[in-house]
């Protein structure tokens, strides 16, 4: 049965056309006009957007586009997913550039999608696992890194240009490493890789923030795995100098340098309390809305560091 409200649907080329797609893919986007995000929360709240059978992969993804826009509710995003989803059986039947929105979009949501649950829960490891799943896949669709994957990962990647394949990938392998901190010692290598090169293709993408992830790894890692203190903290700093914006790129610096851990990751104690304490107070008086999604997740974060810092000090 068709869905008694639908949001417009056209042809693909119409709908988001390879120009925009691109765009998007070297930018990141968190933002949709507001008119349409009161339009689109009305329709989720109905319950008319449905993954339909009937519907061709342009018109679910251009069903898809729009939910992404309001996945602040855990409803969009979740619908989101099954939208975008619903592409897959007929993905190979899409141009390349469309496949890897689509791929990159589902390893980017199932990511974010573990952020209304509290801590990493089983749930949470499968979401990584889909995650990481769907960004490799994005990734083999450039036939060089599918040719080199096997024999070389480093060569592998140094033929990939698209920044939000990197970037997802390594952000849900990155979670299942720290899920499991012993096997993450083996494979953080396979991380590092992934942001550096992101780094080196689109160091903007996504708020910088690839940078600010490779520099909490480096600065977390042992330096007999790779580890750099000093130089993943030059990287959290540009990464804030690079989009002062995205305000998750402060919580990394006021996380992952201002207190201290030990080898396996727990917390030990407060490297440096004054920086903890400025970068929490500006997120917390942030009112920039440029990345809503990402910037509400940041004021969270702020409050339980804040507690926390509050606990080993008072």
């Amino acid at each position: 049965m068709a869905p008694l409200t639908r949001l417009p649907s056209a042809p693909l080329a119409e709908t988001r056309s390879a120009e925009t797609i691109a765009q998007h893919s070297t930018t990141g986007s968190d933002t949709m006009p507001r008119s349409s995000v009161l339009h689109l929360i009305l329709v989720i709240l109905a319950g008319f957007i449905t993954v339909q059978g009937a519907d061709s992969p342009a018109d679910l993804i251009a069903q898809a586009d729009m939910v992404y826009m309001s996945r602040t509710l855990e409803v969009s995003l979740s619908q989101a997913i099954a939208l975008y989803e619903g592409v897959l059986p007929n993905l190979n039947t899409l141009p390349v550039q469309s496949q890897a929105h689509v791929l990159n979009r589902l390893s980017q949501l199932c990511y974010e999608a573990t952020m209304f649950s509290e801590g990493d829960t089983s749930v949470d490891g499968t979401l990584f696992e889909k995650g990481k799943s769907y960004g490799l896949q994005s990734l083999r669709l450039n036939t060089q890194y599918a040719e080199a994957e096997n024999r070389n990962f480093d060569e592998a990647l140094s033929y990939v240009t698209d920044a939000a394949a990197l970037h997802w990938t390594a952000s849900n392998w990155g979670k299942l490493c720290g899920m499991n901190p012993i096997v993450g010692l083996m494979q953080q290598g396979g991380v590092l890789a992934l942001f550096s090169q992101c780094v080196q293709v689109n160091p903007k993408y996504w708020g910088g923030s690839a940078s600010s992830s490779l520099g909490s790894l480096l600065i977390m890692s042992p330096s007999a795995l790779g580890g750099d203190r000093e130089a993943g903290l030059a990287l959290v700093e540009n990464s804030i100098t690079l989009d002062p914006s995205y305000l998750s790129n402060r919580m990394v610096l006021a996380e992952y340098w201002g207190f201290t851990y030990s080898f396996f990751g727990q917390l030990t104690g407060v490297r440096d309390a004054e920086l903890i304490e400025r970068e929490l107070a500006i997120v917390l008086e942030s009112t920039d809305n440029t990345w809503p999604f990402w910037n509400n997740e940041a004021k969270k974060l702020a409050e339980t560091l804040l507690a926390r810092l509050r606990d080993l000090t008072d």
